[in-house]
């Protein structure tokens, strides 16, 4: 058996930022176990698999080690490639996977995710959050990430946590966010518990930040920076119980899988 995949850079406009994740357009789908191992081979933060499902797609993401609920970077990139490569008519695509239904327009050269909002309370923060992330502190909510609030731009690019204590944390994953020196907010991701010590751009995280920002900026149109090593971009904004993140992508690499 043979299996084409393309591996694409999401939230950028240019190769070796962004967010890399393998997208394979599959016919059917492959036994689960097959999937991991893929992921696993593969070893991006995602691989993405699409089977078409009536007049729209099912969508499931892989991290080396575990299959996610929901992916904003891999989603992005399985648009660009159903989108550009695959040559998919029309201006949105239309998904549905383990969190629901989602989908993906296309507007002057970006594409648009349309999430499903993450809902989080706020919790305590621990002695064992601050000690893990080497950073004080200033608010903690908790949904199925933990979101650490922290002081400032400087303070969320100088974090630099203990993964193993991290791994121990409540949720998937801890984000750490603060306000931007030139965008709204920044922030990053760290989900060592899931084989991701740090995420380079995680869409599905600002479904949590968005709302969380927008609330306590009092607006809904949002200009969002994740400051990993590679970097990116995300414009957010909040539509009731939706949050739409738009963002570019660009092809690097493609290839045959062989079976």
């Amino acid at each position: 058996m043979h299996l084409e995949f393309h591996q694409i850079d999401a939230f950028t406009d240019r190769p070796f930022s962004g967010n890399p994740a393998v997208v394979y357009r599959l016919d059917a789908w492959l036994a689960d176990s097959l999937m991991q191992q893929i992921a696993a081979e593969h070893n991006q933060a995602e691989t993405a698999f699409v089977v078409r499902e009536g007049a729209g797609w099912h969508i499931r993401w892989f991290t080396p080690t575990v299959e996610m609920p929901l992916c904003g970077h891999a989603t992005l990139a399985s648009a660009y490639a159903l989108f550009e490569l695959y040559d998919e008519p029309g201006e949105r695509l239309d998904f549905s996977c383990l969190s629901g239904a989602l989908s993906v327009s296309r507007d002057n050269g970006r594409l648009i995710l349309d999430f499903p909002l993450a809902h989080a309370s706020e919790t305590v923060v621990s002695i064992e959050l601050e000690q893990a992330l080497g950073q004080p502190v200033l608010a903690a909510l908790q949904g199925n990430e933990l979101l650490a609030v922290l002081e400032s731009e400087q303070a969320v690019r100088a974090c630099q946590p203990d993964m193993k204590a991290l791994a121990k944390l409540p949720g998937l994953g801890v984000i750490v966010t603060a306000p931007g020196l030139k965008h709204d907010f920044v922030s990053r991701y760290f989900a060592p518990g899931i084989g991701i010590d740090e995420d380079p751009v995680t869409g599905a995280t600002h479904c949590l930040l968005t709302p969380y920002w927008a609330a306590r900026l009092g607006k809904n149109e949002l200009r969002a920076f994740q400051c990993s090593a590679r970097g990116g971009e995300l414009h957010c904004s909040l539509a009731g119980e939706r949050v739409k993140i738009a963002g570019q992508a660009v092809l690097v690499a493609g290839g045959t899988l062989f079976l």
